[in-house]
């Protein structure tokens, strides 16, 4: 596996590197030990999937409050998405600010995400299937989100026909409306 680091401390693209014959390919996608040589957890207690019928649907920017707050490791297994994260991490020098990546079945690109950190993300195809992998279990009541449209983030989603987000979603609060200034 080949570890990027993104300009948020802590989150990495990781890519794989499949061994290839005429039967396919088979490649490691977690190696807690490769993990651990970049200061990274690899082990994972929980798995989510994500199917998404449409083109154009958004989901978060979700995140979970500490003492329940999660790493996550995102692939794609069918389709692409548009990907984002915000750095919410207090006393990080980058807090506030969004990355955000194209993910997707053909390249087997993953994103890591560290805790404190929200995630959203837009499929850019139909028939869009996205694989979490999380540190901890989730907890309701510490599940927490902000606007994806929010313009503090000036997160560059990409425009489609009709985009789809459910009401939570469109009710999440702003940045500086539901966490206070970096200290």
């Amino acid at each position: 596996m080949r570890f990027t680091p993104t300009p948020l401390a802590g989150a990495f693209l990781i890519d794989i590197d499949p061994v290839q014959d005429e039967r396919g390919l088979f490649a490691r996608t977690v190696c807690e030990e490769q993990f651990a040589r970049h200061g990274l957890l690899g082990r994972f207690v929980q798995q989510s999937v994500s199917w998404n019928p449409h083109a154009g649907t958004l989901r978060g920017l979700h995140f979970q409050l500490a003492p329940d707050a999660e790493i996550k490791l995102v692939r794609v297994t069918r389709g692409a998405i548009f990907d984002a994260i915000v750095d919410l991490r207090p006393g990080s020098a980058t807090y506030g600010k969004a990355f955000h990546t194209e993910l997707s079945a053909a390249d087997r690109r993953q994103l890591y995400i560290p805790a404190g950190m929200a995630h959203g993300f837009q499929s850019l195809q139909a028939d869009t299937e996205v694989l979490y992998q999380m540190s901890t279990p989730f907890e309701p009541a510490s599940a927490r989100g902000l606007r994806w449209d929010d313009p503090a983030l000036a997160i560059p989603w990409p425009g489609c026909a009709h985009r789809i987000l459910s009401e939570r979603d469109r009710a999440l609060p702003l940045l500086h409306d539901c966490l206070p200034p970096n200290p």
